[in-house]
């Protein structure tokens, strides 16, 4: 009895849709494995959490807010940014270790779409952000945070903390077929924490010298953050520069660019992994 191996579709919306099939299943898969990792899931959660208790307790009784304003409310959209930054790391462990292992290669060699490997962990990735948002909203009601601009202000808020996310997954995707090597993520996380910081989620970009604030202000992560206090009606740093006033279309700008970099790069990397 011979395999039959079925033709690759040749239509655009055959392709699509073969695409989002096998996608699926990737997506299935990568889920079946962080359900069998429980341990690690709870760690993933809890870190965020522990963060925000550590900055809204022990260090906000130090913090002087533009205006006024509860710091907690201020420092919530700050950490549910962090949350979407810090999954690049999970996203980078994840790709690199199935092609360490020789796992994408196996997928190669398979009749199923090019783009299924990298579009199936995205889906799960963003399956698995919705879920730590969701704990980090829970987390922001407990210590006090509210949203004050109406449900759909928080949605939009919501909406771009995600589109971030998914930007930054690409990225993660890109430089773990680039690099292979899961023990590298040590170097990733290096980088994570600068990035991070070098924003205004903790501290105003206007209390750095004058360069490193530009930079901070110009981080996505910054513009992200901005907007995202501005639609839930938190209280945040203020500013007169270019990019403080036009944070709501820098927070989309950049997610955009982002995708429209790494995106094509991650499908185009993938494909070459044997070059």
């Amino acid at each position: 009895m011979s395999l039959v191996i079925p033709a690759p579709p040749r239509t655009g919306p055959q392709r699509l849709r073969w695409a989002l099939q096998d996608g699926w299943t990737i997506t299935r898969r990568d889920l079946a494995h962080r359900a069998r990792q429980p341990l690690q899931v709870a760690i993933e959660l809890f870190f965020p959490i522990m963060v925000v208790l550590m900055f809204g307790y022990l260090f906000g009784g130090g913090m002087l807010i533009t205006g006024g304003g509860n710091y907690r409310e201020f420092l919530m959209p700050g950490m549910f940014a962090m949350t979407m930054l810090f999954g690049i790391e999970a996203t980078y462990t994840a790709i690199a270790t199935d092609a360490a292992r020789g796992v994408t290669d196996r997928f190669r060699a398979m009749p199923m779409a090019s783009s299924a490997v990298v579009l199936g962990r995205s889906m799960a990735d963003m399956l698995n952000s919705v879920l730590g948002l969701l704990v980090m909203i829970g987390c922001g009601l407990a210590v006090g945070w509210r949203w004050h601009a109406g449900a759909g202000a928080a949605l939009a808020g919501f909406g771009l903390l995600l589109m971030l996310r998914f930007a930054l997954l690409w990225v993660g995707i890109y430089l773990a077929l680039l690099l292979r090597q899961p023990e590298s993520v040590v170097a990733l996380q290096i980088l994570v924490w600068p990035v991070l910081f070098l924003s205004n989620a903790v501290v105003s970009p206007e209390t750095m010298p004058g360069w490193l604030g530009v930079l901070a202000e110009a981080n996505p992560l910054s513009a992200t953050i901005a907007a995202v206090r501005e639609l839930f009606g938190n209280p945040g740093w203020g500013g007169d520069s270019w990019l403080a006033r036009n944070a709501l279309p820098l927070a989309t700008g950049w997610p955009v660019l982002l995708t429209a970099i790494f995106l094509p790069l991650s499908v185009r990397r993938y494909r070459r992994l044997d070059r």
